[in-house]
């Protein structure tokens, strides 16, 4: 299949040609046909699968080929989980809007508030948005969507995560009516929010899955080595920057300060880092990637805030200097190696700190991992053994201690005493509650 065989308008065909592309992958070969009839779509593929361009090119033969319902309501918008995504996604479709009448702009969180009004004024065909910022322009009735034909939803499984359901809530409440039609893309299917929500959105979807998060992906090498501690990371990771053949590196660690740690550390050996974290303004991080895509450093140093949707093509080796906290983290960051048919490598560090979530890594990936080892750098640390045996003895001691204090309660019973005796002028009574010795020699014989 070709692009031309979609029935694109002839404008949208030219640019396509333009810019090189030829042909479609496998989730623009079923997506794109699905979303120009009009229908709701809920689709699922791998990173770097082409997903934006998916999207993209149906929006726009929409917005050619059909009447706006408003004259001042945006027509087209595009919820993304992060600014940096949301920025590349912009990116990609200011490149199809150049030459036409349709304006398209971006809403960011963090970035000037006042600006974004006026922009807003400004009455534009395509928002492309972060869901917080875009909810709080909403509230204030800076814009509206009673005219919005077109709701789409990129990584809608992350936008969940990061806790945006009442904002996707109210954006979709403020353009529910008949004539909309919304696209969903989900890095799973395999999602229970995900697949709640969308029954909230979608009317009668189409469901499309290409793939699998736990599919090999062909092009990415995965290594992964054992380590003692913190130190025993460092060393690993400097000889690997000393003996591997890279374009340019990406580094995950888990915290915000340990970016800004190795990325002080690694410039001062004369290397070529940079360091990304949430931390930084909006205008900070957008410098940082743009100088990172355009080549001005060899190595960035991250969190998770760069594990999804950026495009970088010359990054050859991903290294998970900790490994990710949530299991589908994993697939997103080795998935910024790879791209585009390229080699890539991903190689993971795994110390007792980060066992759990290789556990539920190597159980997502469905498969059995193997270590492998640096001569000069082996570890004593293997693996951490499962508890089933100290569960055991820990059961047994709990029934050798009940049983002594069944033996303890009837000693005390049986000293008891169980006979009236008057002593002076006050009678000691019989203790009610006791058994007799006879029922009680009875009782131990028969539990003898």
């Amino acid at each position: 299949m070709q692009f031309s065989d979609f029935g694109l308008d002839k404008r949208l065909m030219s640019m396509v040609e333009h810019l090189g592309f030829s042909t479609p992958t496998d989730i623009q070969q079923q997506a794109i046909p699905a979303a120009m009839t009009g229908q709701d779509l809920i689709a699922s593929s791998k990173t770097g699968s082409g997903k934006t361009l998916a999207f993209i090119l149906p929006a726009l033969q929409r917005l050619m080929k059909n009447r706006p319902l408003s004259k001042r309501d945006p027509r087209v918008v595009i919820l993304t989980p992060t600014r940096e995504l949301a920025k590349q996604v912009f990116t990609q479709l200011r490149l199809f809007t150049a030459g036409t009448q349709f304006k398209a702009v971006l809403i960011l969180g963090g970035e000037n508030f006042n600006d974004q009004v006026k922009t807003l004024e400004k009455d534009p065909h395509f928002l492309v948005a972060t869901p917080g910022r875009l909810a709080d322009h909403l509230s204030q009735g800076h814009f509206y969507l009673n005219g919005l034909e077109l709701l789409i939803l990129d990584e809608a499984d992350r936008m969940l995560d990061l806790g945006f359901s009442k904002q996707l809530s109210q954006i979709n409440n403020a353009a529910d009516h008949r004539k909309r039609q919304t696209l969903l893309f989900s890095a799973t299917l395999d999602h229970a929010q995900v697949n709640e929500f969308a029954q909230e959105l979608l009317k009668k979807p189409k469901r499309i899955a290409i793939g699998s998060a736990h599919t090999e992906h062909k092009d990415i090498t995965k290594r992964f080595y054992l380590c003692d501690h913190l130190d025993h990371k460092q060393a690993l990771l400097e000889h690997f920057l000393a003996t591997e053949d890279y374009q340019q590196m990406i580094i995950f660690t888990a915290t915000r300060s340990d970016t800004e740690r190795l990325s002080a550390e690694l410039s001062a050996k004369g290397l070529s880092a940079v360091a990304l974290s949430g931390d930084l303004n909006q205008g900070q991080r957008n410098q940082i990637m743009d100088g990172f895509s355009k080549g001005q450093q060899k190595i960035l140093v991250t969190t998770d805030l760069a594990s999804r949707g950026l495009d970088l093509v010359n990054v050859s080796h991903v290294i998970n200097f900790d490994m990710p906290k949530h299991t589908e983290e994993f697939v997103h960051r080795i998935g910024r190696t790879g791209r585009a048919g390229s080699k890539g490598e991903s190689i993971s560090f795994v110390g007792p700190k980060d066992w759990l979530s290789f556990k539920n890594v190597e159980a997502f990936l469905q498969q059995s991992i193997t270590f492998e080892q640096v001569a000069k750098l082996k570890g004593k640390f293997k693996g951490i053994k499962p508890k089933k045996a100290a569960q055991t003895t820990k059961a047994k001691t709990t029934d050798k201690t009940s049983s002594k204090k069944k033996v303890v309660k009837t000693n005390k019973a049986k000293k008891a005493f169980h006979i009236a005796h008057d002593v002076g002028d006050m009678p000691v009574l019989r203790k009610k509650s006791v058994i007799a010795i006879e029922d009680i020699d009875n009782t131990d014989n028969e539990e003898s």
